[in-house]
């Protein structure tokens, strides 16, 4: 993979919204934590693990030039259905208004112009894993997106541009295998497309935006209760509007320690280019888990939105299994 800086998103703001909500939301608040590894702890295949579960997510990350993003989502799995097999599914909205970003499009004139805009991200996730035996198991995700933004420039309020995009098919995959109860080893991949639309005063551009993300990554219990995670991601995109093809790979590490019988989990990490901490509590059917992410996306992103920002993501699930036995 060329270590190029990863750029193409700068011209998508729509999709480049993906990273503060669909992003994360496919890796779980945990993973997020510690290091945003989701090819161990965050992946697919894992999710039958979490059978008869309900959860509502919520996130917000906000930029130093007042930019905001924030989003919302609730999920369900299934029990068990056969053989371990289990179905989880969760829907998302994410909205930001007022934002700020520079842009460049014919109607816009000369080079990247400020505007204000308003946009939104809306999906519904389908995963399904099932255990196969000796320590493996495996997971698909197929997915349903659609994102919009609106803008106006700042220097010619008649100026506008729009973008939005059409869904297309979009899947992903994951396995792991966990040989003993100290290690877990873990592959993830997707292939994201999006048929996208960028209309201003001089007319409309279209053309596929396609992206892949390969995750590999180690998990190992170094003493009682405390994990080490490290693993990489690998992302390529390519933007039929723009000409562009880009590829990134980037680290992840991350740190976990479980205390009191596993009821408190204080975790941190390092995800591709941003500082991550994070903690869960547990008691009886209900379980809180909780991230904090500096620079969320930065490595992606890059300034489209700002030079700074922080984030808080929070997952509150519910046992209703467990609630039925009491």
């Amino acid at each position: 993979m060329l270590l190029i800086p990863y750029k193409a998103m700068g011209q998508s703001p729509e999709l480049a919204m993906r990273n503060f909500a669909s992003v994360q939301i496919k890796k779980g608040v945990r993973a997020i934590g510690m290091g945003g590894n989701g090819a161990t702890w965050g992946n697919y295949s894992l999710i039958y693990r979490d059978t008869s579960t309900a959860l509502v997510d919520a996130g917000i990350t906000t930029y130093t030039n007042n930019n905001a993003f924030s989003f919302t989502a609730v999920g369900v799995t299934t029990t068990d259905l056969w053989h371990g097999l289990a179905i989880y599914a969760i829907a998302q909205s994410q909205y930001a208004g007022n934002i700020s970003t520079s842009l460049s499009s014919p109607g816009l004139g000369s080079g990247s112009v400020p505007v204000h805009g308003d946009g939104s991200d809306q999906g519904i996730y389908l995963k399904a894993a099932m255990p196969i035996g000796k320590g493996f198991s495996v997971g698909v995700l197929v997915s349903y997106e659609r994102s919009q933004f609106n803008g106006l420039s700042d220097i010619n309020p008649s100026d506008y541009i729009r973008y939005h995009t059409d869904w297309r098919p979009s899947v992903g995959g994951g396995i792991t295998w966990q040989p003993n109860k100290k290690i877990l080893i873990g592959f993830r991949g997707k292939y994201d497309t999006d048929w996208e639309v960028r209309t201003d005063k001089t007319g409309t551009a279209s053309g596929l935006n396609s992206s892949g993300e390969y995750r590999l990554g180690i998990a190992m219990v170094v003493w009682e209760g405390a994990i080490i995670d490290i693993g990489g991601t690998a992302v390529t995109r390519n933007n039929q509007i723009y000409n562009s093809n880009t590829s990134d790979v980037r680290p992840n590490l991350g740190f976990e320690q479980h205390l009191w019988k596993r009821h408190l989990a204080l975790r941190a990490g390092f995800d591709e280019s941003s500082p991550t901490c994070g903690f869960s509590a547990r008691y009886g059917s209900m379980h809180l888990d909780m991230a904090y992410i500096r620079d969320l996306g930065m490595a992606r992103v890059g300034n489209l939105y700002g030079t700074n920002s922080n984030s808080f993501i929070a997952t509150f699930t519910l046992n209703f299994a467990a609630i039925k036995k009491q």
